[in-house]
């Protein structure tokens, strides 16, 4: 499911699409990828993830500079939260 999902919003938006991680990396405890997309489409994507997401858990972050913040104050989930590793993550002073 999470592979034909990245295709699909690979093919339905102008996004980047990140390297696959089979393994936790960074605050993650699962396996993930990223996909940046700027700030305009925001109002398609989401929306779109929410009616589409096929049960997976997302999670929608800024990037802001400061990564602690940015997962742990500013994110919003799709589905249940996982709890993150937030101990090793980037503070903007």
């Amino acid at each position: 499911m999470a592979e034909r999902l990245r295709e699909a919003i690979g093919s339905a938006f102008s996004v980047e699409l990140g390297r696959w991680h089979d393994e936790p990396v960074g605050p993650h405890p699962t396996s993930m990828y990223q996909v940046a997309f700027p700030v305009a489409e925001f109002p398609r994507l989401v929306p779109w993830l929410m009616l589409n997401r096929g049960g997976l858990r997302i999670l929608v972050h800024p990037q802001t500079g400061d990564a602690y913040e940015d997962h742990a104050i500013h994110a919003v989930w799709l589905g249940t939260p996982l709890p993150l590793r937030l101990e090793g993550l980037r503070r903007r002073a």
